[in-house]
């Protein structure tokens, strides 16, 4: 009886998920973000992951023929002159498998690890934006890796070395008129008919498609598209049992210069993003004809198209985004130490000046913990994980936290940044930075919907098989799955409740973590294991009780779901740094620990925000309290890093060459602006400055 309750309880809270939501969720895998949620983190577990390496053959490619290719690149030229790389770039690129770094060797690519792959992004978006959204959009997210993923042999055969060596040059089309980040509400059809071909009449599909924002689609020879299909007609010769007309999004792959196709698809007016004019624009098609076997993987795959994306994305936002961030830290860290050693007010240098050092505190310690992040979430992928929670944390508050980088960077430069000129290294950063929050799914998606409302179903330890289970349309099955997996929920609810008490009591400090060491260094990374635990039980807590007093409803409360999405994300920013930490030699730990420290403290006391936001905004007033006080039965416990330990980052940025050496490794530094600054910045004095950093007061522009 007491099951049927609980049933019809359950089944009335379900939320109601669309085809592409349950696929969304379904695609993609998790990783220790699924430790993190779990409230009782596994750390030896987590702390015997191995950062993924750069092999011989990778690090020489990094060493020479990136760094060749960055010295070809002159970012003025690019966005104010050209518009555009020019040909000797382009040439280079194709000539040298730059658009092939993750193609298998046996169809002509490099086969490079996603270590590798975004190692190579970063050092070039060190340099230019535009060359690395050219390099990093052929690679990432596209034709190549869903063609080596889901294609047919043929396909691969044919396409791929071609893709490898230049001879085609990719884009995808996703993104539909009116249908943004939303998918479903895509408006581009394809319908399964006949038609000519060639001359023959063949089984294909009349296509219908109008995409915008499509990156490289102005200079593209093969083009993928997602649209929905249709087979009215049931020409695919389904059983009428299975038979549907509609069958969902599927992928193609349309071969821009086709006889056949060249009056119905066009390509539109050229978009500039930001004055950042990496090569984007519209893709229409009207009324055209192409054979059935254009489907990425055959016919077979029709149907398939938005799972096949979902986790070729968790791949691709692991990688390309996250390398454009770190790039922009390591610009920055090397940029603002140098400058603020040189730029003078009331004759001192400006980093003596307290208001200076808080910023660049934040933009030290942010650009270590975008790297650490970085360098975790391309291990998971090297791993064999597609890992869709953590590539949205990734892609979410790596780019975020640049944002916060570049703007403190442009603060800390005042009139020096504004003023566009051939050795500004910091304005075209700063335009580009809302292109990085907008791709990939847009930010204010990722941190609403997808980080919890997607890691939640595919954390928790139960609640996809409960879905599952209230899901079967075998009532009868759904109901003997659901018994199995109630009374696991019930009793980890409890047991979260426990832990999360007795933790909030003792304030962490029975929590049992692996410590190496005792020196004081490594008590306080114990202790950090231990706030790590206690508030991945908190969440644990937190998001049950949500789940059992909102169900459904939670979907809707978007900034509720964010700000537990917000202490899952601060939970795995905290566990990369400490691993970039525990990585690393003794001395260079040593010099990197006031960056570590402050970016502790730092995400912690944002976690705890979250927390507390959630706690103040949950809709019945007497839970929020409730577990406010089970969770911090002392109040709060942690705060902002000191004004002493912001000074001690700042010191660290300006004296540790070990420190230095870090960002200096993650950047092109060999000629230009920022390479003259960060060498030369000890001897500089204000007119070569001026030089550096802005148009001359007179030059002719």
């Amino acid at each position: 009886m007491l099951n049927k309750l609980l049933y019809k309880i359950a089944q009335s809270k379900m939320p109601k998920m669309s085809l592409t939501e349950k696929i969304a969720i379904e695609a993609g895998e998790t990783w220790i973000e699924k430790e993190l949620f779990s409230g009782n983190p596994d750390w030896t577990k987590i702390r015997e992951i191995k950062f993924s390496e750069l092999n011989p053959e990778e690090q020489d490619f990094l060493n020479h023929e990136t760094e060749e290719l960055c010295g070809l690149i002159h970012d003025w030229e690019i966005t104010q002159e050209l518009k555009d790389l020019n040909k000797m770039t382009w040439d280079f690129m194709k000539s040298q498998g730059f658009f092939g770094l993750v193609i298998p060797k046996q169809y002509g690519g490099k086969g490079f690890s996603v270590a590798a792959h975004s190692a190579i992004v970063m050092k070039i978006a060190s340099k230019s934006l535009t060359a690395a959204v050219t390099v990093m959009v052929p690679n990432s997210l596209g034709p190549a890796e869903l063609l080596y993923h889901y294609g047919t042999e043929d396909q691969k055969n044919y396409y791929l070395p071609r893709l490898a060596s230049g001879q085609e040059v990719p884009c995808f089309g996703l993104t539909s008129l009116q249908g943004g980040s939303d998918a479903g509400a895509m408006i581009d059809e394809g319908v399964i008919c006949k038609g000519l071909w060639e001359g023959q009449e063949i089984l294909g599909i009349k296509l219908n498609a109008k995409k915008r924002y499509i990156t490289l689609a102005p200079v593209a020879t093969l083009i993928g598209l997602a649209f929905k299909l249709r087979d009215p007609h049931n020409f695919l010769n389904k059983n009428q049992a299975d038979f549907k007309e509609e069958l969902g999004i599927t992928l193609a792959l349309l071969p821009r210069h086709a006889k056949d196709l060249e009056s119905q698809l066009k390509i539109g007016t050229r978009h500039i993003p930001l004055n950042i004019p990496f090569m984007n624009g519209p893709i229409e098609i009207i009324d055209g004809f192409i054979p059935l076997d254009f489907i990425i993987g055959g016919k077979e795959q029709a149907g398939q198209g938005w799972k096949m994306l979902m986790e070729c994305l968790s791949i691709g936002r692991s990688i390309s985004l996250p390398a454009v961030a770190a790039a922009s830290g390591a610009v920055c860290v090397l940029g603002v130490s140098a400058y603020v050693q040189v730029r003078q007010q009331f004759k001192l240098p400006i980093y003596k000046f307290e208001g200076i050092q808080e910023k660049l505190a934040e933009i030290g310690a942010f650009s270590y913990a975008i790297e650490a992040m970085r360098k975790m979430t391309v291990t998971a992928v090297d791993s064999g994980i597609k890992p869709s929670v953590a590539s949205a944390i990734a892609k979410y508050h790596m780019t975020e936290l640049s944002r916060k980088i570049i703007n403190h960077s442009m603060d800390i430069h005042g009139g020096k940044a504004i003023i566009l000129g051939p050795d500004n290294y910091l304005a075209r950063a700063y335009q580009g930075i809302p292109v990085s929050i907008t791709v990939e799914g847009a930010n204010i998606l990722t941190r609403n919907l997808m980080i919890f409302g997607q890691g939640s179903v595919r954390c928790h330890a139960s609640l996809l098989k409960l879905f599952e289970s209230l899901g079967n349309k075998d009532q009868n099955q759904g109901k003997k799955d659901f018994n199995k997996v109630i009374y696991k929920f019930i009793l980890g609810f409890i047991n979260h409740i426990f832990r999360t008490v007795f933790q909030g009591i003792t304030a962490g400090f029975f929590i049992s973590v692996p410590n190496k060491n005792k020196n004081y260094k490594n008590k306080k990374i114990k202790k950090t294991y231990q706030q790590l635990s206690r508030l991945s039980s908190n969440l644990a807590l937190a998001s049950d009780l949500s789940l059992l007093v909102l169900g459904g409803q939670l979907k809707r409360r978007e900034r509720l779901s964010a700000r537990l999405g917000d202490v899952l994300s601060y939970l795995y920013l905290i566990t990369s740094v400490l691993k970039l930490y525990e990585s690393s030699n003794a001395n260079q730990q040593e010099a990197d620990w006031p960056l570590v420290n402050y970016g502790i403290q730092h995400f912690l006391f944002e976690a705890q925000e979250a927390f507390y936001d959630f706690y103040h905004n949950f809709p019945n007033r007497f839970l929020g309290y409730w577990l406010k006080r089970r969770s911090f039965f002392w109040g709060k416990i942690f705060s902002k890093p000191s004004d002493k330990l912001g000074a001690l980052v700042s010191q660290s940025l300006i004296e540790s060459e070990l420190v230095k050496q870090r960002f200096k490794d993650l950047a092109y530094l060999s000629d230009g602006p920022l390479g003259d600054l960060v060498k030369n910045c000890k001897s500089l004095d204000l007119e070569i400055l001026n030089k550096l950093l802005a148009v001359n007061d007179f030059e002719k522009i």
